[in-house]
C-alpha cells in the first residue's frame, strides 16, 4: 500500500441471490473483514432473502443450469441440460455441502452468527420483504433490520468505504 493510501476502514456486501455459491461468498467476505476488524455491513435482497429466511436459509442449492464454471469430479464441464433432470440439483448441492463440511466451513446460521458475534451487521432489503411478502419475524435472528436501499447506502457513507454486490 502507497503510503498516501488510507486503509480500508468499512465493507459494505451485497447478496442478491440465493445459491450455495453466492451466500457463502458475501458471507466469507463479510466474516474476512470482521476478522481483519473492519467494519462490516451485509445487505441481503431479492433472491438472497433466503440465505436470511428461517425457512429457507438451511436448504440453499447450487446452481446447476447456466453455471458455466460447474465441473464434474473428472474436471470437465458440466451439461446444462444434466442440471435440469430430476435431483440432480439436489446430488450437486449434497456434494458441495458434503465438500464445505469437510472443510469445516461452518453453516449458514453459524457463519451469521460468527459475524454478528464478531461486530459485523446482517440487514435484509425493504422492497424484496415487500415482494416476498415477509416480515421480520421470518428472518434469522441474526439480521439487524429491514432497511430500503436508501437507508443501507446512508450508513455505508464515509470515506475509505467498499461496496461491493456478489
Amino acid at each position: 500500500m502507497d503510503k498516501n493510501e488510507s486503509p480500508l476502514k468499512k465493507v459494505c456486501i451485497i447478496c442478491a441471490k440465493g445459491t450455495i455459491e453466492d451466500v457463502y461468498a458475501a458471507l466469507v467476505m463479510t466474516n474476512g473483514a470482521v476478522m481483519e476488524g473492519i467494519e462490516a455491513k451485509l445487505f441481503f435482497t431479492f433472491f438472497g432473502l433466503d440465505a436470511i429466511t428461517k425457512k429457507q436459509m438451511m436448504k440453499l442449492k447450487t446452481a446447476t443450469v447456466g453455471n458455466p464454471a460447474m465441473r464434474m469430479p473428472c474436471g470437465l464441464p458440466f451439461p446444462t441440460w444434466l442440471g435440469s433432470m430430476p435431483f440432480v440439483e439436489a446430488g450437486v448441492s449434497s456434494m458441495m455441502k458434503s465438500q464445505m463440511e469437510k472443510l469445516d466451513i461452518p453453516p449458514v446460521d453459524e457463519f451469521m452468527e460468527m459475524i454478528t458475534a464478531g461486530g459485523g451487521e446482517i440487514y435484509a432489503c425493504k422492497l424484496a420483504m415487500d415482494m416476498f411478502k415477509l416480515s421480520k419475524d421470518d428472518l434469522s435472528e441474526h439480521v439487524s433490520d429491514v432497511l430500503t436501499i436508501g437507508q443501507f447506502y446512508e450508513m455505508s457513507g464515509g470515506e475509505n468505504t467498499q461496496i461491493i454486490f456478489t
